[in-house]
């Protein structure tokens, strides 16, 4: 995925611009398509009004990007209608890994309010957050309210709530295309920026292995869960009426057969899974993995489904976020 004709810093693959390849949405928007998306498609416990609560990206960092923090929903409620009234918790799996790669997430524990705001104001701002080493498979939860930046050398797969609030504290003094400082928001990220404890970082997985698929969970929380599948021969799976998933292609290519029909998948692709398609085949003509994302809903019966798979209890606390 590094090796691009140009550089270019994400590719939103699964948002509201993005258009339906195939199916009976074909070359329509996936926002404009949400709004009106059958529970056979969206699933029966899905609330299908405002935008499509999920958004999946690719981000090609060729420097460090800017400082920032997002708002929790409540806050962007209050103060973000106009720009869709919805905060953005989010996590990032680590596609590629350079050496030496890292992401900055989270204040330090001692940081204070005025310390941050100190720190913006003489430069040194990424002193202020804890500092996390990369390495391809890796995969690291942030929270609303979470400082944090990324630095160069990674390809990541961003799961995201859908929405693009952003408040940038500082941005190492860079300029637009005509000379002039992007805008900061310094004293909303100053708001809603968590101080003390904090609770994003690197996540520790869960690693099962069943039906010749190898299993990575990463996160579950109100807002998505994500795994990892890993395979080289055909699985089987299945769809969940209560909710539609999104399968991200990584590596491998193949087909995805269902009923009487077959697709070709291919690396970079966002497939999504009705809620009501049933039964489906992964057939991979080169060893292939994926990411599977969706909305949990009850968390509870998400927990005895997973651990029906081979999740302990131990496991499963440590993978929810709240």
């Amino acid at each position: 995925m590094s090796n691009l004709a140009e550089p270019i810093g994400e590719a939103w693959i699964a948002g509201n611009d993005c258009r339906f390849a195939d199916g009976p949405f074909e070359g329509r928007k996936l926002g404009e398509v949400w709004p009106e998306m059958p529970p056979e498609w969206a699933g029966t416990e899905i609330q299908r009004s405002g935008d499509v609560p999920l958004l999946v990206k690719f981000i090609f960092p060729q420097d460090k990007l800017s400082v920032q923090v997002h708002p929790d929903d409540a806050y962007a409620g209050r103060h973000e209608q106009q720009a869709g009234g919805r905060g953005k918790t989010e996590m990032w799996y680590a596609v590629e890994a350079r050496r030496g790669a890292e992401v900055l997430v989270g204040l330090k524990p001692s940081v204070t309010r005025e310390d941050f705001r100190r720190a913006i104001a003489d430069g040194t701002a990424e002193n202020c957050l804890g500092r996390v080493r990369l390495e391809t498979g890796d995969a690291v939860f942030v929270p609303a309210g979470t400082a944090h930046t990324i630095g160069p050398g990674l390809v990541l797969c961003e799961v995201q709530q859908n929405s693009d609030l952003t408040y940038r504290v500082y941005d190492y003094h860079r300029r637009d295309a005509q000379g002039r400082p992007r805008p900061l928001h310094i004293e909303k990220a100053l708001e809603v920026m968590r101080f003390g404890e904090q609770i994003g970082g690197k996540v520790q997985p869960a690693k099962i292995e069943r039906n010749g698929i190898e299993e990575t969970h990463y996160v579950v929380c109100r807002y998505f869960a994500t795994e990892r599948w890993a395979f080289a021969r055909s699985i089987e799976a299945s769809s969940s009426k209560e909710r539609f998933e999104l399968l991200v292609f990584l590596e491998g290519h193949g087909e995805i057969r269902w009923r009487d029909r077959s697709l070709a998948y291919a690396l970079g692709q966002a497939w999504l899974i009705p809620a009501a398609l049933g039964p489906f085949t992964l057939a991979p003509d080169a060893a292939t993995s994926l990411l599977r994302t969706y909305v949990p809903g009850d968390l509870q019966k998400l927990k005895r489904r997973m651990m029906d798979r081979g999740v302990s209890e131990a496991e499963w606390t440590g993978l929810v976020h709240s």
